[in-house]
């Protein structure tokens, strides 16, 4: 009887998560649709009694189907006790560590992997470009916001990589969606893994091409794929992602490399998280496969992950780049980066050059945390543990819980959540430091093992 006793309040829990989740999930489906039109066309009218039929929720933005579902999660979260984990002040530069209302917490939740962010060179690159450009260049570049700078961040990027040139973008999103939605169209077809990130699927619809994906990392898929339908197009590109932002994996590049070449489609890598991350010295999926940077037509990052910046930026042949700097409307129709985030990100890049130990150091916390997580039988998908690890908890419920008995034990790290994540996916993710210790590590991975078990 005495264990009866201690396993009922656990089914409890369970059912009274998974009946709040299930109401949860009609209320969002109700409030994603749209309310019928209140005539048909021969009823239409006009003037001021066909405006006073016009459903409310198609001119108040309180009541677009968006927000109405972000009100219902928000009340959904309310009920089961959980606090908005979204949005916290952040008092400082945040790296291993960060605080949080005068509180420190061990950090997962920061794509500062070099410790970059905060360096005392690159915050005084930032300055000097402050002094001696200012805080804006007040143009886009082709105009007058051309600086000397930007040349130089690009120039070194492409000699990074081993193209002819590079172009910076303002944004890392906006980078993707207008280099897609500028060089594809209607006649084209893109390709892409099935967890391609949300920046990709943009600048695919914004180009009105044709959209197919492929099993995650499926070679042979795409293989297949490709076979059937490379002749009903013009151009075909094909999208990967260096370090996939969500898993922690990457492709086998060199394989779809062959494939590309055997389909005559072009190749785009998106290495957010993959540059400064994977190879020897931080040069990324290229250097880590030993390939050409010829070998992939578009090569694409960020500034804002391990180059302690912000933007985006492309690089490849000359002919792609003068391009895109003259018609992509992401670049030309857009202010040009700022001098500081520039300079901060060229003298990120150079420490990283010339101290390759933080990259060496980050893979090996990457490791660490990854193979401890294995022992403890934390669910870590196929996390490769180049910086990311997933702990993969089944429900979204598990994942706002676990993420909260977390911070409130001096750990920061984020829930990923339905709809970034299908519902079974739901999970925290842990971006690694190459600034954390191994004690850190250690004495994370026991209390999270601690609250999966108690959850």
């Amino acid at each position: 009887m005495t264990e009866r006793r201690k396993v009922l309040p656990g089914i409890s829990s369970q059912l009274k998560d998974h009946l709040i989740r299930q109401v949860m999930e009609r209320r969002l489906r109700r409030a994603g649709q749209s309310p019928e039109a209140p005539w048909t066309d021969a009823e239409r009218g006009e003037g001021d009694e066909a405006a006073s039929r016009i459903p409310e929720a198609w001119w108040r933005l309180s009541l677009h189907p968006g927000f109405q579902q972000l009100r219902i999660m928000r009340e959904g979260a309310a009920s089961l006790g959980l606090d908005n984990p979204y949005f916290r002040p952040h008092e400082g530069v945040a790296g291993s560590t960060t605080r949080i209302e005068g509180r420190q917490f061990i950090n997962y939740s920061s794509y500062n992997y070099l410790g970059l962010c905060g360096d005392a060179r690159v915050s005084a690159a930032a300055k000097d470009a402050i002094d001696r450009y200012g805080t804006s260049v007040s143009a886009s570049r082709p105009v007058s916001g051309e600086r000397p700078v930007h040349r130089a961040l690009e120039t070194r990027l492409a000699q990074v990589y081993g193209v002819e040139d590079c172009v910076a973008f303002v944004s890392g999103h906006a980078t993707n969606v207008s280099t897609i939605g500028y060089l594809f169209g209607p006649k084209d077809l893109v390709v892409h893994d099935a967890l391609i990130h949300n920046s990709i699927m943009q600048g695919i619809e914004l180009s009105g091409a044709q959209r197919r994906s492929f099993p995650h990392n499926d070679a042979a898929a795409l293989d297949e794929m490709l076979a059937r339908e490379r002749r009903h197009f013009e151009r075909v590109l094909i999208v990967l992602e260096g370090v996939y932002s969500m898993d922690g994996d990457f492709a086998d590049l060199p394989r779809f490399v062959e494939l590309k070449r055997k389909h005559r489609a072009l190749l785009m890598v998106d290495e957010a998280h993959s540059f400064g991350v994977m190879g020897g010295r931080g040069l990324g999926i290229r250097e880590h496969f030993g390939l050409a940077g010829a070998d992939v037509d578009i090569w694409m990052g960020t500034l804002s992950k391990a180059l302690a910046g912000c933007g985006g930026f492309v690089a490849g042949e000359a002919a792609l780049v003068d391009n895109l700097k003259f018609a992509a409307p992401g670049f030309l129709y857009s202010v040009g980066m700022s001098p500081p985030l520039a300079a901060a990100a060229l003298a990120a890049l150079e420490c990283m050059l010339a101290e390759p130990e933080r990259v060496r150091l980050l893979q090996e916390r990457g490791r660490e945390f990854l193979r401890r997580a294995r022992e403890a039988r934390i669910n870590t998908g196929t996390s490769s543990g180049y910086a990311i690890v997933p702990a993969i908890t089944g429900s979204s419920i598990r994942a706002a819980r676990l993420a909260q008995a977390l911070f409130q034990r001096g750990i920061n790290v984020q829930p990923i959540l339905y709809p970034a994540v299908q519902e079974n996916s739901a999970r925290l993710r842990f971006f690694l430091s190459s600034q954390h210790s191994e004690e850190q590590i250690r004495s994370t991975v026991a209390v999270l093992a601690e609250e999966l078990e108690a959850l």
